[in-house]
């Protein structure tokens, strides 16, 4: 049985990924500070200390690695210092996964190392869609996305030199049950099934957005597809914030409590980012299994559940 060692588990994209592993027949191997549900061993471990991290990539000993852990706190992260300390650490991580006998390497990076700027504002909304594959220039305008795109530069130097096969599956938009406060999709659920205004702009900006069980199954397609370089994750198609918001209007029965055009949107902001997938689609061979009706209806069912349980407590 191939043994994967996971980071980034117990989260958001991670859970999905961790059972999604399984199902593909690897024995998975968790570090990090909380365990995952159904993995084979967890070896506690703060992975921004170089010594607990070293101890836990040589206890578990794998031949696959999926790299997910990050910051990822929603508003800080884009400018967050701990960019500088996750990229330091990754680079040591891979090396010692490397060096203790892996084999093969999937990193988690984000649509944020492109250059948006090259993409047509939202000020122009008659601009067509611009769909970014893998070898759109990157041109990062945050820390987050600068330390991603410097970390796959030289992991990808290194792997090549060091015989390590490396693949970099760059993240679009994601939502699903479970997502933390500071997201759109979540943050919109939620206030609408408790009876509070949402305030967002016109909504006329398009996003790719992917279903978190779709994103955990593709990173584990990627990992066993032996695919090497960056390649997309996304859902392959952008559709208008607002028309994703107006469908959650509807499933939760409070579309009065949508406030379009009450927040401002920068003239400078993308109009469409989209995500190319043919590289998913034809050579990992994934495809996403949610449509956004679908993934929607579940995200809303999920919150309605989990809002209600809070309510009647234990």
């Amino acid at each position: 049985m191939r043994r994967v060692l996971v980071t980034g588990g117990a989260g958001f994209v991670g859970r999905h990924a961790v059972a999604a592993l399984i199902a593909h027949g690897f024995e998975v191997h968790a570090v990090g500070r909380r365990a995952p549900p159904g993995v084979h061993a967890f070896h506690p471990a703060d992975l921004l200390d170089a010594s607990q991290r070293r101890a836990a990539v040589r206890a578990a000993g794998a031949s696959h690695l999926l790299h997910l852990a990050w910051v990822t706190e929603p508003g800080r992260y884009w400018h967050a210092p701990d960019n500088l300390d996750w990229t330091a650490a990754s680079l040591e991580l891979v090396r010692t996964f490397r060096e203790t006998g892996g084999r093969r390497a999937v990193v988690a990076g984000t649509c944020a190392e492109y250059d948006w700027t090259a993409l047509a504002p939202v000020s122009q909304r008659a601009a067509t869609s611009e769909r970014l594959d893998e070898t759109a220039p990157c041109r990062p305008a945050t820390l987050y996305g600068a330390t991603k795109d410097g970390l796959r530069r030289i992991l990808a130097s290194y792997a090549a030199t060091a015989g390590l096969s490396l693949s970099w599956g760059r993240l679009f938009y994601l939502y699903g049950p479970g997502e933390t406060p500071g997201r759109l999709v979540g943050d919109a659920v939620r206030a609408l099934l408790t009876g509070q205004r949402l305030a967002t702009s016109e909504g006329r900006q398009r996003r790719d957005f992917l279903h978190v069980a779709d994103a955990g199954a593709a990173f584990a397609a990627l990992l066993t597809s032996g695919v090497e370089g960056p390649v997309n994750l996304g859902a392959g198609q952008a559709v208008p914030v607002r028309t994703i918001l107006t469908r959650i209007g509807a499933l939760t029965g409070r579309p009065d409590l949508i406030d379009f055009g009450a927040r401002p949107l920068a003239e400078a902001e993308p109009a469409c980012i989209e995500a190319d997938i043919r590289r998913l689609t034809d050579a990992v061979g994934f495809s996403p299994r949610y449509g956004l009706e679908v993934g929607l209806a579940e995200t809303v069912a999920a919150w309605r559940a989990a809002l209600s349980n809070a309510a009647s407590g234990p």
